[in-house]
């Protein structure tokens, strides 16, 4: 069978859209949020508290900076794609606080339902990943992190992927302790240890169903500025 071209640069703005879409169902169905984005959504809810207009998507660029900041100390360089990487994190940011308010408009009034959406969130989010994985342009912080950082170490990205879930799992746990009490998890559920599991698993099943259907190709000639 031929595959088809998926031009990279579409992989970049669905995946984006995906992403975000994804993490708002996720938050909706409260069976935990994704462990990459927990610690983001632990600042959202503390900070939100004293300031209002304080949102989740906001918590994200901000987070996602810092992250930024720490992967060029390890790679010791930085690049143009660093930076853009924050372009990258601040259009996710808009996105999730925009679906966030079109969620809530969404039935969440029973288990089933949220289970529903929550597994489908799940799934969304790695599609995205996978899709960022696939591009040029340069994803959000934490899939530049693995991405850039497996790279340098020579490790494989997949694993790396699921290292990096379950320490971003435990250190959401640990924010959640000092946030709001010991033992008291908030953001922090059953899903979320699901999903620091699984997620580099259904990342790879994306990309190998990915690659076996499509061709990734750029149409417009700016890989050189993001090399």
């Amino acid at each position: 069978m031929k595959k088809r071209v998926f031009y990279t640069e579409i992989a970049y703005v669905i995946g984006l859209l995906l992403l975000s879409f994804g993490t708002a169902l996720m938050e909706a169905a409260d069976f935990g949020v994704s462990m990459v984005v927990a610690p983001a959504y632990l600042i959202y809810l503390k900070v939100s508290q004293f300031l209002p207009f304080f949102t989740f998507g906001m918590a994200e660029y901000m987070l996602q900076a810092v992250i930024l900041i720490a992967m060029t100390v390890i790679l010791r360089k930085f690049k143009f794609s660093y930076l853009f990487s924050f372009v990258t994190a601040v259009l996710y940011g808009l996105a999730l606080d925009g679906f966030m308010v079109v969620v809530a408009l969404m039935p969440m009034n029973n288990i089933a339902l949220r289970l529903i959406f929550y597994i489908v969130g799940m799934f969304l989010v790695s599609a995205g990943v996978s899709l960022f994985f696939q591009t040029y342009i340069s994803p959000e912080a934490y899939e530049m992190f693995v991405k850039e950082v497996s790279k340098k170490f020579n490790v494989n990205i997949h694993k790396f992927k699921t290292c990096y879930d379950c320490i971003s799992c435990a250190v959401a746990i640990v924010m959640s302790f000092v946030f709001f009490g010991l033992w008291h998890f908030e953001g922090i559920k059953i899903g979320t240890v699901f999903c620091a599991l699984l997620n580099g698993w259904i990342i790879s099943r994306f990309t190998k169903l990915f690659n076996r259907i499509w061709t990734f190709e750029d149409k417009l000639k700016l890989r050189k500025f993001f090399e």
